[in-house]
Protein backbone atom coordinates (compact mmCIF):
# COMPACT_ATOMS: atom_id res chain seq x y z
CA UNK A 1 0.00 0.00 0.00
CA UNK A 2 1.69 2.98 -1.18
CA UNK A 3 3.60 2.86 -4.77
CA UNK A 4 6.12 5.62 -3.84
CA UNK A 5 9.76 5.50 -3.23
CA UNK A 6 9.38 2.28 -0.55
CA UNK A 7 6.52 0.70 -1.94
CA UNK A 8 7.11 0.59 -5.93
CA UNK A 9 10.88 -0.91 -5.53
CA UNK A 10 9.56 -2.99 -2.64
CA UNK A 11 6.63 -4.84 -4.75
CA UNK A 12 9.29 -5.00 -7.55
CA UNK A 13 10.83 -6.90 -5.44
CA UNK A 14 8.66 -9.69 -4.62
CA UNK A 15 7.49 -9.61 -8.37
CA UNK A 16 11.22 -10.58 -9.08
CA UNK A 17 10.92 -13.65 -6.97
CA UNK A 18 7.83 -14.74 -8.84
CA UNK A 19 5.23 -12.92 -6.51
CA UNK A 20 1.66 -12.55 -7.46
CA UNK A 21 1.93 -8.98 -6.19
CA UNK A 22 -0.55 -6.21 -5.71
CA UNK A 23 0.16 -2.64 -5.90
CA UNK A 24 -2.41 -0.18 -3.81
CA UNK A 25 -1.98 3.50 -4.15
CA UNK A 26 -4.70 6.40 -4.21
CA UNK A 27 -3.43 8.45 -6.53
CA UNK A 28 -4.97 7.42 -9.79
CA UNK A 29 -1.80 8.74 -12.38
CA UNK A 30 0.56 6.84 -10.62
CA UNK A 31 -1.87 4.00 -10.76
CA UNK A 32 -2.71 4.29 -14.85
CA UNK A 33 1.42 5.24 -15.50
CA UNK A 34 2.18 1.73 -13.64
CA UNK A 35 -0.33 -0.28 -15.50
CA UNK A 36 0.84 1.06 -18.72
CA UNK A 37 4.64 -0.52 -17.64
CA UNK A 38 5.83 2.92 -17.16
CA UNK A 39 7.69 4.87 -14.17
CA UNK A 40 7.79 8.26 -12.44
CA UNK A 41 10.76 7.10 -10.09
CA UNK A 42 14.08 7.72 -12.20
CA UNK A 43 16.65 5.78 -10.98
CA UNK A 44 14.04 2.41 -11.03
CA UNK A 45 13.84 2.24 -14.92
CA UNK A 46 10.77 1.55 -17.05
CA UNK A 47 12.38 -1.94 -18.30
CA UNK A 48 11.43 -3.57 -14.63
CA UNK A 49 8.03 -2.52 -14.38
CA UNK A 50 6.78 -3.21 -17.88
CA UNK A 51 8.61 -6.88 -17.44
CA UNK A 52 6.75 -7.35 -13.94
CA UNK A 53 3.45 -6.29 -15.46
CA UNK A 54 3.41 -8.10 -18.32
CA UNK A 55 4.35 -10.93 -16.94
CA UNK A 56 1.22 -10.42 -14.89
CA UNK A 57 3.26 -10.42 -11.92
CA UNK A 58 2.27 -6.99 -10.91
CA UNK A 59 -1.49 -5.76 -10.46
CA UNK A 60 -2.05 -1.99 -9.63
CA UNK A 61 -5.43 -0.66 -8.12
CA UNK A 62 -6.61 1.85 -6.01
CA UNK A 63 -10.04 -0.36 -5.10
CA UNK A 64 -9.63 -0.97 -1.31
CA UNK A 65 -12.00 -3.78 -1.40
CA UNK A 66 -8.75 -6.02 -3.53
CA UNK A 67 -7.22 -5.70 -0.23
CA UNK A 68 -9.21 -9.05 0.64
CA UNK A 69 -7.67 -11.17 -1.62
CA UNK A 70 -3.92 -11.05 -1.08
CA UNK A 71 -2.06 -12.40 1.99
CA UNK A 72 -0.05 -9.92 3.23
CA UNK A 73 -0.43 -6.06 3.34
CA UNK A 74 2.57 -3.74 3.65
CA UNK A 75 2.06 -0.76 4.47
CA UNK A 76 4.32 1.77 2.87
CA UNK A 77 2.39 5.35 3.07
CA UNK A 78 3.69 8.90 4.42
CA UNK A 79 4.29 9.78 7.86
CA UNK A 80 4.79 13.83 7.73
CA UNK A 81 5.41 16.28 10.69
CA UNK A 82 2.95 18.58 11.48
CA UNK A 83 4.07 22.63 11.39
CA UNK A 84 4.35 21.73 15.23
CA UNK A 85 6.77 19.23 14.34
CA UNK A 86 4.63 16.69 15.50
CA UNK A 87 3.74 13.12 13.87
CA UNK A 88 0.97 13.40 11.54
CA UNK A 89 -0.72 10.07 11.69
CA UNK A 90 -3.42 10.58 9.09
CA UNK A 91 -2.12 8.12 6.60
CA UNK A 92 -1.48 5.71 8.88
CA UNK A 93 -4.99 6.00 10.64
CA UNK A 94 -6.90 6.11 7.28
CA UNK A 95 -5.33 2.92 5.70
CA UNK A 96 -5.55 1.10 9.26
CA UNK A 97 -9.25 1.31 8.54
CA UNK A 98 -9.11 0.60 5.05
CA UNK A 99 -7.56 -2.33 6.22
CA UNK A 100 -9.79 -3.03 9.27
CA UNK A 101 -13.03 -3.02 7.12
CA UNK A 102 -11.68 -5.94 4.84
CA UNK A 103 -9.14 -7.39 7.41
CA UNK A 104 -9.81 -11.31 7.25
CA UNK A 105 -8.41 -14.61 9.87
CA UNK A 106 -4.55 -15.25 8.47
CA UNK A 107 -4.16 -11.51 7.56
CA UNK A 108 -0.35 -10.42 7.62
CA UNK A 109 -0.28 -6.75 8.26
CA UNK A 110 3.64 -5.00 8.63
CA UNK A 111 4.01 -1.44 8.59
CA UNK A 112 7.12 -0.01 7.32
CA UNK A 113 6.68 3.85 7.22
CA UNK A 114 8.61 5.34 9.68
CA UNK A 115 7.26 6.23 13.04
CA UNK A 116 7.25 6.11 16.71
CA UNK A 117 7.76 3.65 18.76
CA UNK A 118 4.80 2.44 19.65
CA UNK A 119 2.52 2.81 16.53
CA UNK A 120 2.32 -0.67 15.57
CA UNK A 121 1.18 -2.09 18.90
CA UNK A 122 -0.27 0.63 20.24
CA UNK A 123 -2.07 2.52 17.26
CA UNK A 124 -2.49 0.14 14.58
CA UNK A 125 -3.43 -2.96 15.90
CA UNK A 126 -6.17 -1.13 18.38
CA UNK A 127 -7.99 -0.21 14.71
CA UNK A 128 -7.30 -3.48 13.22
CA UNK A 129 -9.01 -5.34 16.29
CA UNK A 130 -12.33 -3.04 16.13
CA UNK A 131 -13.01 -5.72 13.52
CA UNK A 132 -13.69 -8.01 16.10
CA UNK A 133 -10.36 -10.61 15.11
CA UNK A 134 -7.40 -10.67 17.52
CA UNK A 135 -4.08 -10.15 16.43
CA UNK A 136 -1.78 -12.87 16.95
CA UNK A 137 -4.75 -15.05 16.56
CA UNK A 138 -6.69 -14.23 13.90
CA UNK A 139 -4.56 -12.23 11.82
CA UNK A 140 -0.86 -11.00 12.81
CA UNK A 141 1.03 -7.93 12.41
CA UNK A 142 4.74 -6.85 12.58
CA UNK A 143 7.18 -3.77 11.69
CA UNK A 144 9.41 -3.60 9.24
CA UNK A 145 11.28 -0.10 8.37
CA UNK A 146 11.94 0.84 4.84
CA UNK A 147 15.81 1.61 4.34
CA UNK A 148 15.73 2.69 0.46
CA UNK A 149 18.70 5.04 -0.52
CA UNK A 150 17.46 6.29 -4.08
CA UNK A 151 20.13 6.09 -6.53
CA UNK A 152 22.72 4.56 -4.41
CA UNK A 153 24.87 2.55 -6.91
CA UNK A 154 26.05 0.15 -3.77
CA UNK A 155 22.85 -1.33 -2.80
CA UNK A 156 19.27 -1.86 -3.44
CA UNK A 157 15.39 -3.25 -1.98
CA UNK A 158 17.05 -7.21 -2.02
CA UNK A 159 20.53 -6.38 -1.17
CA UNK A 160 19.50 -3.88 2.43
CA UNK A 161 19.43 -6.06 5.10
CA UNK A 162 15.87 -5.90 6.43
CA UNK A 163 14.75 -5.55 10.35
CA UNK A 164 11.59 -6.82 11.14
CA UNK A 165 9.90 -6.88 14.25
CA UNK A 166 6.58 -8.71 15.23
CA UNK A 167 3.56 -7.83 17.92
CA UNK A 168 4.08 -11.42 19.25
CA UNK A 169 6.16 -14.12 18.21
CA UNK A 170 3.89 -15.87 15.23
CA UNK A 171 3.35 -12.20 13.66
CA UNK A 172 7.63 -11.96 13.71
CA UNK A 173 7.97 -15.40 12.38
CA UNK A 174 5.48 -15.36 9.77
CA UNK A 175 6.63 -11.54 8.06
CA UNK A 176 10.63 -12.50 9.01
CA UNK A 177 9.60 -15.88 6.91
CA UNK A 178 7.91 -13.71 3.79
CA UNK A 179 10.48 -11.02 3.51
CA UNK A 180 13.53 -13.73 3.57
CA UNK A 181 12.00 -15.01 0.37
CA UNK A 182 12.73 -11.54 -1.59
CA UNK A 183 15.19 -10.00 0.70
CA UNK A 184 19.12 -11.37 0.45
CA UNK A 185 19.52 -11.04 4.81
CA UNK A 186 16.80 -11.16 7.40
CA UNK A 187 17.66 -9.02 10.63
CA UNK A 188 14.92 -10.17 13.42
CA UNK A 189 14.39 -8.13 16.63
CA UNK A 190 12.86 -8.69 20.08
CA UNK A 191 9.67 -6.73 19.11
CA UNK A 192 7.83 -4.46 16.85
CA UNK A 193 9.06 -1.20 19.21
CA UNK A 194 12.58 -2.15 18.76
CA UNK A 195 12.40 -2.73 15.01
CA UNK A 196 10.64 1.34 15.05
CA UNK A 197 13.42 2.31 17.68
CA UNK A 198 16.01 0.76 14.82
CA UNK A 199 15.11 3.21 12.02
CA UNK A 200 14.55 6.20 14.30
CA UNK A 201 18.52 5.31 15.55
CA UNK A 202 19.99 4.86 12.41
CA UNK A 203 18.66 8.29 11.07
CA UNK A 204 19.13 10.40 13.82
CA UNK A 205 23.17 8.90 14.04
CA UNK A 206 23.03 10.88 10.58
CA UNK A 207 21.41 14.14 11.80
CA UNK A 208 22.99 14.46 14.69
CA UNK A 209 26.46 14.17 12.79
CA UNK A 210 25.84 16.02 9.64
CA UNK A 211 24.52 18.54 12.69
CA UNK A 212 28.02 18.84 13.78
CA UNK A 213 29.67 19.29 10.30
CA UNK A 214 27.55 21.80 9.46
CA UNK A 215 28.08 23.71 13.03
CA UNK A 216 31.73 23.45 12.07
CA UNK A 217 31.26 24.79 8.72
CA UNK A 218 29.84 27.73 10.22
CA UNK A 219 32.85 27.62 13.08
CA UNK A 220 35.63 27.26 11.04
CA UNK A 221 34.27 29.57 7.75
CA UNK A 222 34.24 32.50 10.91
CA UNK A 223 38.11 31.77 11.58
CA UNK A 224 38.85 31.85 7.62
CA UNK A 225 39.54 28.04 7.59
CA UNK A 226 37.52 26.21 4.57
CA UNK A 227 35.78 22.66 6.04
CA UNK A 228 35.54 21.08 3.54
CA UNK A 229 40.06 21.04 3.32
CA UNK A 230 39.46 20.02 6.99
CA UNK A 231 37.26 16.98 6.05
CA UNK A 232 39.63 15.74 3.07
CA UNK A 233 42.13 15.55 5.28
CA UNK A 234 40.19 14.17 8.68
CA UNK A 235 38.66 11.09 6.24
CA UNK A 236 42.18 10.25 5.41
CA UNK A 237 42.16 8.45 9.15
CA UNK A 238 42.03 5.00 8.69
CA UNK A 239 40.08 4.31 11.77
CA UNK A 240 38.33 6.83 14.68
CA UNK A 241 36.93 9.06 12.03
CA UNK A 242 32.97 8.49 10.33
CA UNK A 243 32.77 11.45 7.54
CA UNK A 244 29.22 13.18 6.98
CA UNK A 245 29.68 16.61 4.96
CA UNK A 246 27.88 19.87 5.33
CA UNK A 247 24.75 21.06 3.26
CA UNK A 248 22.08 23.94 3.02
CA UNK A 249 19.90 21.77 5.29
CA UNK A 250 18.69 17.84 5.53
CA UNK A 251 16.54 16.77 2.75
CA UNK A 252 14.50 13.36 2.50
CA UNK A 253 11.57 12.23 3.64
CA UNK A 254 13.77 10.52 6.89
CA UNK A 255 16.54 12.22 8.27
CA UNK A 256 14.37 15.81 8.73
CA UNK A 257 11.81 14.08 10.01
CA UNK A 258 12.28 11.00 12.35
CA UNK A 259 14.76 12.75 15.16
CA UNK A 260 11.77 14.64 16.28
CA UNK A 261 8.92 11.51 16.19
CA UNK A 262 11.57 10.31 19.23
CA UNK A 263 11.70 13.47 20.93
CA UNK A 264 7.75 13.68 20.97
CA UNK A 265 7.25 10.14 22.35
CA UNK A 266 10.27 10.54 24.90
CA UNK A 267 7.88 13.79 26.27
CA UNK A 268 5.25 10.67 27.13
CA UNK A 269 7.55 9.05 29.38
CA UNK A 270 9.00 12.60 30.49
CA UNK A 271 12.60 12.36 29.51
CA UNK A 272 14.03 15.29 27.22
CA UNK A 273 16.15 15.03 24.36
CA UNK A 274 18.16 17.99 24.19
CA UNK A 275 20.90 16.41 22.20
CA UNK A 276 18.93 15.24 19.37
CA UNK A 277 16.85 18.62 19.57
CA UNK A 278 19.57 21.03 19.27
CA UNK A 279 21.30 18.78 16.26
CA UNK A 280 17.21 19.52 14.82
CA UNK A 281 17.67 23.06 15.54
CA UNK A 282 21.49 23.61 13.81
CA UNK A 283 19.97 21.29 10.86
CA UNK A 284 16.89 23.67 10.60
CA UNK A 285 18.96 26.61 10.72
CA UNK A 286 21.18 26.13 7.66
CA UNK A 287 19.07 27.39 5.08
CA UNK A 288 18.66 30.81 6.74
CA UNK A 289 22.64 30.48 7.30
CA UNK A 290 22.87 30.19 3.40
CA UNK A 291 20.68 33.04 2.35
CA UNK A 292 22.16 34.86 4.77
CA UNK A 293 25.89 34.10 3.31
CA UNK A 294 23.86 35.03 -0.36
CA UNK A 295 22.64 38.74 1.34
CA UNK A 296 26.33 39.47 1.71
CA UNK A 297 27.47 38.23 -1.08
CA UNK A 298 25.40 40.61 -2.90
CA UNK A 299 25.97 43.16 -1.05
CA UNK A 300 29.49 43.46 -1.53
CA UNK A 301 29.14 43.94 -5.17
CA UNK A 302 26.54 46.53 -4.53
CA UNK A 303 23.81 44.11 -5.26
CA UNK A 304 20.31 43.70 -2.86
CA UNK A 305 18.11 40.38 -3.03
CA UNK A 306 15.15 42.66 -2.93
CA UNK A 307 14.71 42.33 -6.83
CA UNK A 308 17.43 40.41 -7.38
CA UNK A 309 17.75 37.23 -10.14
CA UNK A 310 18.94 34.38 -8.44
CA UNK A 311 19.21 30.52 -9.88
CA UNK A 312 18.75 27.60 -7.17
CA UNK A 313 20.96 24.62 -8.95
CA UNK A 314 19.29 21.49 -8.21
CA UNK A 315 15.62 20.34 -6.85
CA UNK A 316 16.04 17.26 -5.83
CA UNK A 317 17.27 16.50 -1.82
CA UNK A 318 20.91 14.79 -3.23
CA UNK A 319 22.48 14.62 -6.21
CA UNK A 320 21.95 12.60 -9.04
CA UNK A 321 18.21 11.59 -8.30
CA UNK A 322 14.89 12.73 -9.28
CA UNK A 323 13.12 12.54 -5.38
CA UNK A 324 12.75 16.61 -4.25
CA UNK A 325 10.76 15.03 -0.72
CA UNK A 326 11.88 17.68 2.46
CA UNK A 327 14.36 19.03 0.13
CA UNK A 328 16.30 22.26 0.84
CA UNK A 329 15.85 23.63 -2.44
CA UNK A 330 12.08 24.73 -1.23
CA UNK A 331 12.61 26.42 2.04
CA UNK A 332 15.89 28.13 0.19
CA UNK A 333 13.12 29.44 -2.74
CA UNK A 334 10.71 30.27 -0.12
CA UNK A 335 13.51 32.44 1.65
CA UNK A 336 14.53 33.89 -1.31
CA UNK A 337 10.76 34.53 -2.18
CA UNK A 338 10.24 36.07 1.04
CA UNK A 339 12.81 38.74 0.73
CA UNK A 340 11.35 39.49 -2.68
CA UNK A 341 13.77 37.98 -4.86
CA UNK A 342 13.28 36.45 -8.94
CA UNK A 343 14.05 32.97 -8.01
CA UNK A 344 14.27 30.20 -10.97
CA UNK A 345 15.78 27.13 -10.78
CA UNK A 346 17.66 24.25 -12.76
CA UNK A 347 17.85 20.21 -12.49
CA UNK A 348 18.42 17.87 -14.84
CA UNK A 349 15.77 15.32 -13.04
CA UNK A 350 13.46 17.02 -12.21
CA UNK A 351 11.71 18.93 -15.20
CA UNK A 352 9.05 20.48 -13.34
CA UNK A 353 8.73 21.67 -9.84
CA UNK A 354 5.74 19.40 -7.90
CA UNK A 355 3.46 20.97 -5.04
CA UNK A 356 5.11 19.94 -2.15
CA UNK A 357 3.27 19.05 1.02
CA UNK A 358 5.42 21.36 3.17
CA UNK A 359 4.96 24.50 0.84
CA UNK A 360 1.77 24.37 -1.26
CA UNK A 361 2.34 27.63 -1.61
CA UNK A 362 5.16 28.12 -4.25
CA UNK A 363 4.08 28.96 -7.81
CA UNK A 364 4.93 25.62 -9.71
CA UNK A 365 8.14 26.25 -12.23
CA UNK A 366 9.71 24.62 -14.89
CA UNK A 367 13.88 24.00 -15.05
CA UNK A 368 15.11 26.20 -17.16
CA UNK A 369 17.84 25.61 -19.73
CA UNK A 370 21.58 25.92 -18.35
CA UNK A 371 23.81 28.06 -20.77
CA UNK A 372 26.14 30.79 -20.73
CA UNK A 373 23.51 33.11 -22.20
CA UNK A 374 20.91 32.04 -18.57
CA UNK A 375 23.59 31.80 -16.41
CA UNK A 376 24.80 35.63 -17.56
CA UNK A 377 21.25 36.85 -16.75
CA UNK A 378 21.22 36.38 -13.00
CA UNK A 379 22.59 38.17 -10.38
CA UNK A 380 23.50 34.71 -8.34
CA UNK A 381 23.62 31.06 -8.56
CA UNK A 382 22.76 29.14 -5.80
CA UNK A 383 23.83 25.40 -5.52
CA UNK A 384 21.85 23.70 -3.58
CA UNK A 385 22.42 20.32 -5.11
CA UNK A 386 25.33 19.11 -6.72
CA UNK A 387 24.35 17.02 -9.45
CA UNK A 388 27.04 15.60 -11.74
CA UNK A 389 25.66 16.01 -15.35
CA UNK A 390 25.58 20.08 -14.80
CA UNK A 391 29.02 21.89 -15.69
CA UNK A 392 30.76 23.54 -13.40
CA UNK A 393 33.23 25.19 -15.39
CA UNK A 394 30.28 26.41 -17.48
CA UNK A 395 28.87 27.59 -14.25
CA UNK A 396 32.25 29.68 -13.02
CA UNK A 397 32.80 31.10 -16.36
CA UNK A 398 29.46 32.67 -16.76
CA UNK A 399 28.39 33.17 -13.11
CA UNK A 400 28.61 36.54 -11.35
CA UNK A 401 27.88 35.31 -8.12
CA UNK A 402 28.38 31.91 -7.29
CA UNK A 403 27.25 30.45 -3.29
CA UNK A 404 28.46 26.92 -3.18
CA UNK A 405 26.53 25.27 -0.33
CA UNK A 406 28.16 21.57 -1.47
CA UNK A 407 31.89 22.22 -1.76
CA UNK A 408 31.80 21.61 -5.75
CA UNK A 409 34.76 24.15 -5.97
CA UNK A 410 37.41 23.38 -3.79
CA UNK A 411 40.11 25.73 -4.85
CA UNK A 412 39.28 29.65 -4.35
CA UNK A 413 37.27 31.98 -6.92
CA UNK A 414 36.86 35.07 -6.94
CA UNK A 415 32.75 34.68 -7.82
CA UNK A 416 32.10 31.78 -5.23
CA UNK A 417 31.39 31.94 -1.53
CA UNK A 418 31.29 28.45 0.54
CA UNK A 419 28.13 28.48 2.30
Amino acid sequence: MGMGYVGLPLALAFCEERFSTLGFDVDESKVALLKEGRTYIEHLGTDRISEATKAGRLEVTSDFDRLAEVDAILIAVPTPLTRQREPEMQYIVSTAEQIRNRLRRGHLVVLESTTYPGTTDELVRSILEQSGLRCGNDFFLAFSPEREDPGNQHFETKTIPKVVGGVDESSAALASALYESAIHKVVRVGSARAAEATKLTENIFRAVNIALVNELKVVYDEMGIDVWDVLDAAATKPFGFMRFNPGPGLGGHCIPLDPFYLTWKAREYGVATRFIELAGEVNVGMPRYVIRKLQDGLNNVGRALNGAKVLVLGLAYKKDIDDPRESPSFELIDLLLQHKAQVDYHDPHIPEMPTMRSWPHLEAKRSVPLSAHTLCDYDCVLIATDHSSVDYDLVAQHARLIIDTRGVYRAPRENVIKA
